[in-house]
């Protein structure tokens, strides 16, 4: 998954992530999230450094001082207009999976450059189609304007089963 970016869903000022499909036609994973999360994947992909370590930046120096590497964040699924992920680490002593809010995951992941991986599943269910990506587009901005037309409209209730 490619990670657009974070918008904010209007009228009700919620923090939305966008994660597309990779390929030049993919969907769009839309995840309402929170504020602060928000805030920290926006600092991490514009490279803000805080000058104290926040929540995600000190997560990353913990897990790297035990010797342990994120290797990947797959969102899982979506239940009660909930979305669930894991952090898929490599450690001393093999493989582990964390459960983690897909907010927090993609934080850690922008960090440290992790990939983002998405359950087919899951974007049969909760994904919408995405305009073709060309290189004739002058950039990702192009993109994103066709979905500010379809956030103006968005609602939780647009992510139920």
């Amino acid at each position: 998954m490619e990670l657009l970016g974070v918008r904010v869903e209007l009228p009700a000022n919620t923090p939305v992530v966008m994660l597309r499909e990779d390929g030049e036609r993919g969907r769009v994973l839309p995840i309402l999230i929170g504020g602060p999360e928000a805030s920290a994947i926006h600092s991490a992909l514009e490279g803000i450094v805080p000058p104290r370590p926040l929540t995600h930046d000190l997560s990353v120096t913990v897990f790297e001082a035990l010797g342990a590497t994120l290797e990947r964040v797959l969102i899982t699924e979506v239940r009660e207009h909930t979305f669930y992920a894991e952090l898929h680490f490599r450690t001393p002593t093999g493989q582990t999976v964390v459960s983690s809010r897909p907010s927090d995951a993609i934080a850690l992941a922008v960090r440290t450059e992790a990939p983002i991986f998405a359950e087919e599943s899951l974007l049969d269910e909760a994904a919408v189609e995405a305009p073709a990506v060309g290189e004739d587009d002058d950039d990702e901005e192009a993109i994103l304007d066709e979905f500010r037309d379809f956030l103006d409209d968005i609602t939780p209730d647009d992510f139920a089963s």
